[in-house]
């Protein structure tokens, strides 16, 4: 963001302006919430979280070069050598600047949401549009009321396209940030079980990742995973979605646009789509599911005005986001497919199919953490894990985590004594492995965020501990 002291006052909608004299023109060059990463020319935006309050650095930030700040009138003004913008809620202030800045551009919105792929989608979808256009997406997961608007905000002003992810926990939340965006074409990647502790069913999760639809631009289209019932149910059952124009995607051979012939390898994923003659694609990551992810991108980018052949080279050189089927090797060689981001059943059910489909290992392992956030179905959830897990998908299950036990306690039975392990810490589950791991083998690593999985990958990367 460019743009004047004065300009960031009409956007934010501030009740005035106090500080150094004369500052209405001087010319602001990006904006911060966070004292050690901000850059001189900045707009300082002091947030306020459970333990901490930002008003309480701005002393920091004007050292650190902050060309202006702004601040909650409620608050004492601060003797301070930079202008101070006054605004009732520096939040409220944050997400109106953004839409502000949003308007003064002549960027086309895509918008992402699902629960599971999202990232990827998003990545994807990026690598896609920026064969053809000037593209700005979200950095990594700032996905939430705060990362969107600093993900606007960051937008440089000859932007052509924004892909915005857009993440959730409650309902309501999606909708915030779809009026706060205001895209022209929205995507919803799949419904699936994250989340149930917050809102109780996937139909529950289905309307809240609906909202995505509540800012579309008049004559904007939604596109949306059509194999998934609960998303065609929903929006034929409201008449406003239901005036929508929506594309859909998936495997099934009636949504607009589907993907056959798909074929995994550790390195790629190969599929063709069926629609438009049989065209064929592949990608940098492995997964069935990401055949998927890649396909709600070929529908924007032809939506878009690409060609096949930008498309295709659009997804074939796409920077996938870290911990998503992430491959790295151990320090004696074997192959790591990191996917510690997060879990949830469709996506460890996504997962364990990917190793299975995988061959020329000398033994694969299947490393699982708990998966978090399930609701009162937690524990049947992960027991529904252990009984889809057999010897024919891999040769060795390791587990952690007190939901995991379920896990365990389904798949001990389906595998040879012994090759399934539940473990009480992270690091005896680490030293397992490692004495046995060897340079030909294959292992996932697979969990909520919040079990820090990553910690086991590091570890065989490593070679060791510590």
């Amino acid at each position: 963001m460019q743009a004047t002291v004065q300009a960031v006052a009409e956007w934010s909608g501030a009740e005035g302006l106090s500080g150094r004299s004369a500052s209405e023109g001087l010319l602001l060059t990006g904006v911060s919430t966070d004292t050690r990463t901000i850059k001189p020319g900045q707009l300082f935006v002091p947030l306020r979280g459970e333990r901490y309050d930002g008003h309480d650095y701005i002393r920091t930030a004007a050292e650190a070069g902050a060309a202006a700040s702004l601040w909650d009138s409620g608050l004492p003004v601060p003797d301070i050598d930079i202008p101070l913008i006054l605004v009732a809620d520096t939040l409220l202030a944050l997400q109106a600047l953004a839409v502000g800045y949003a308007g003064s551009l002549s960027a086309k919105v895509v918008a992402v949401t699902g629960s599971n792929g999202k990232t990827t989608t998003k990545d994807f979808v990026s690598a896609v549009l920026s064969t053809k256009y000037l593209v700005h997406k979200t950095d990594g997961n700032f996905n939430n009321h705060i990362g969107l608007p600093l993900t606007i905000l960051r937008a440089p002003s000859n932007t052509e396209i924004l892909v915005l992810e857009m993440g959730m926990s409650a309902k309501g939340e999606i909708s915030l940030l779809s009026k706060m965006s205001r895209p022209d074409l929205a995507i919803i990647t799949n419904i699936g079980e994250s989340h149930l502790l917050h809102l109780g069913s996937r139909r529950n999760i289905a309307k809240a990742k609906l909202e995505i639809a509540d800012g579309l631009k008049p004559g904007g289209t939604l596109f949306y995973y059509g194999d998934e019932p609960l998303l065609s149910e929903e929006i034929a059952a409201n008449g406003e979605l239901n005036k929508l124009k929506t594309v859909t995607f998936g495997e099934n051979p009636g949504n607009d646009w589907n993907a056959r012939y798909i074929r995994v390898t550790a390195e790629e994923t190969h599929f063709s789509i069926a629609g438009e003659g049989d065209v064929s694609f592949a990608l940098p990551v492995a997964g069935r599911h990401n055949a998927i992810n890649a396909l709600a991108a070929i529908a924007v980018g032809r939506h878009m005005g690409l060609t096949f052949d930008e498309i295709r080279e659009g997804l074939a050189s796409a920077k996938l986001t870290g911990m998503r089927i992430e491959r790295s090797a151990a320090k004696n060689g074997a192959l790591i497919l990191n996917d510690a981001y997060n879990a949830s059943p469709t996506s460890v059910k996504a997962a364990i199919h990917l190793v299975a489909e995988l061959t020329g290992y000398r033994r694969k392992w299947i490393v699982l953490g708990d998966m978090l956030d399930l609701g009162p179905e937690e524990e049947a959830m992960h027991g529904g894990i252990g009984r889809g897990l057999n010897d024919a998908k891999a040769d060795a299950v390791l587990l952690y985590g007190p939901l995991s036990k379920n896990t365990y306690s389904e798949a001990k039975s389906n595998f040879p004594e012994g090759n399934v392990l539940h473990f009480g810490e992270k690091e005896a589950l680490a030293d397992y492995l490692l004495e046995r791991l060897e340079k030909d083998d294959l292992v996932l690593v697979k969990a909520s965020r919040g079990m820090r999985m990553e910690e086991i990958v590091s570890i065989l990367q490593k070679g060791a501990r510590g």
